[in-house]
C-alpha cells in the first residue's frame, strides 16, 4: 500500500482555508501528517502536491474533539504549517478559521442544536481561551447563504459572530507582556500586545513606509523583509516568547506596521478612501506579508487602539468600541471592550463578524 486515507473536511473560514480533522481520526504523528496533507515543505512555494495554497492563510490544519472544559462544547486545536519549511507551529490561534469551528461541530454531529441561531462554545486549546460562535442553523446544518460580505472573500454568506472572551495574555500571560504601552526596539517606538495573538506594532514612517503598500510592494523592497523579521524576533524575546531571537517561532509574535487613515489602492484595484477607515495596517507572519490581515491580528490591533498611550492608539481615528481596520483586501470592523483599573489594562472581550463554508468532505491521502 503506497497511500492510506484519513477522513477530513476542507473549509473556508473568513479569509483563510484549512483542513479540518476529528481528533479521533488524527494519527499520533500529527506534524508529519499535516506536512504531508498541506504539501510542505515546497521549495517552489506552491504546495502543488498537497491541499495548501502557497501562502500562510491557506496552509493550516484544525483538529476538533470533545470538550475538556465544562463551559465549552468542543475543543479546537490549530496548526500553522509553513510553506517552504518542514515546520508546524502550534502556538497561537487563527481567528478566521475559528469562524468555521462552530459550523463544523454542528454539521459533523459533535453539537446538537435546534434550528435558528446556534451558540457553540469553543475551547481554543492553543491559547487556553474561550470563543463563542453564533450563527444560523437550518435543517440541522449550518446555513451558508446570507448577505454578509467580508473583505478578501468573493460573494456573501451567512453571518457568524465570534466573541473572544478575555482575549488578553494568550501566549505570554499578559495583555501588555512588557508592562508598558510603549517600548523601544533599536531606537524605534513600538507597542507589544497579546490579545487573541501576540503582535508588535511599529509606525510605518519609522521604517520608511507609508502604511498603504501592497504585500508585493513590501516584499519587493530590498532588505525590508529581513529587517522586519529581525525586529519581530527581538520583540518576541522582549515578550518572553523565547530566550534568544533565533528561538522565536515563525508564527508568534506577528509584526505589523500602522499608519494614519489614507486613500489606499486595494488588491482588487479599487481605492479605499481615508474616510472609510480608522487606521491602516500591514501585517506579516510566517515570513510573508498578509494579503488579508489575520483576524487575531486585527483583534490585537483593535485592542491596542483602545489602550491610551499605545502607538496604535496614536494613529487610530476612532474613540469608540468598533475600529475600522484598513488592510490590503479592504476594511474589517472589530469591536473591543477594554478597561483600566488600579491593576492596569484589561481586555474583557473582542468581537467580529465572519462567514464560513464547507468546501469538501471526504478523505485525504497520506503516503505510507
Amino acid at each position: 500500500m503506497s497511500q492510506y486515507f484519513i477522513p477530513a473536511v476542507f473549509m473556508r473560514g473568513g479569509s483563510s482555508k484549512g483542513v479540518f480533522f476529528h481528533a479521533k481520526d488524527m494519527p499520533g504523528n500529527r506534524d508529519a501528517v499535516l506536512l504531508e496533507v498541506l504539501g510542505s515543505p515546497d521549495p517552489y512555494g506552491r504546495q502543488l502536491d498537497g491541499m495548501g495554497g502557497g501562502i500562510s492563510s491557506l496552509s493550516k490544519g484544525v483538529i476538533i474533539g470533545p470538550p475538556t472544559r465544562d463551559d465549552c462544547d468542543v475543543d479546537y486545536l490549530f496548526a500553522q504549517v509553513a510553506v517552504d519549511k518542514p515546520v508546524v507551529d502550534w502556538k497561537g490561534n487563527c481567528g478566521n478559521l475559528s469562524s468555521a469551528v462552530g459550523p463544523f461541530a454542528v454539521d459533523e454531529g459533535l453539537v446538537r442544536v435546534a434550528d435558528g441561531e446556534a451558540l457553540v462554545r469553543i475551547h481554543q486549546i492553543n491559547t487556553k481561551k474561550v470563543i463563542h460562535a453564533r450563527f444560523p442553523v437550518r435543517g440541522g446544518r449550518a446555513e451558508v447563504r446570507g448577505d454578509t460580505v467580508i473583505a478578501g472573500v468573493a460573494g456573501s454568506g451567512a453571518r457568524i459572530r465570534l466573541d473572544f472572551m478575555a482575549p488578553g495574555g494568550t501566549l505570554t500571560g499578559a495583555l501588555l507582556p512588557t508592562g508598558n504601552v510603549i517600548d523601544t526596539i533599536e531606537g524605534m517606538p513600538c507597542s507589544m500586545i497579546d490579545a487573541a495573538h501576540p503582535a508588535v506594532f511599529f509606525g510605518a514612517a519609522d521604517l520608511g513606509l507609508t502604511g498603504t503598500e501592497s504585500p508585493d510592494q513590501i516584499e519587493a523592497i530590498p532588505g525590508m523583509m529581513a529587517r522586519l523579521d529581525e525586529l519581530r524576533r527581538l520583540a518576541g524575546v522582549r515578550m518572553g516568547l523565547a530566550a534568544t531571537p533565533e528561538a522565536v517561532g515563525l508564527a508568534a509574535p506577528r509584526i505589523a506596521v500602522v499608519g494614519l487613515p489614507a486613500d489606499a489602492r486595494l488588491l482588487d484595484g479599487s481605492v479605499l478612501p481615508a474616510a472609510a477607515q480608522d487606521i491602516q495596517v500591514r501585517m506579516l507572519s510566517m515570513e510573508r506579508a498578509h494579503r488579508a490581515v489575520p483576524l487575531t491580528g486585527a483583534l490585537a490591533l483593535a485592542t491596542a487602539c483602545r489602550i491610551t498611550g499605545s502607538l496604535p492608539h496614536a494613529f487610530c481615528r476612532s474613540g469608540g468600541v468598533e475600529i475600522r481596520v484598513a488592510q490590503p483586501s479592504g476594511v474589517i470592523a472589530v469591536g473591543a471592550e477594554i478597561r483600566q483599573d488600579n491593576a492596569g489594562w484589561h481586555a474583557d472581550s473582542a468581537a467580529v463578524f465572519r462567514t464560513a463554508r464547507t468546501l469538501m468532505k471526504g478523505a485525504v491521502a497520506i503516503r505510507a
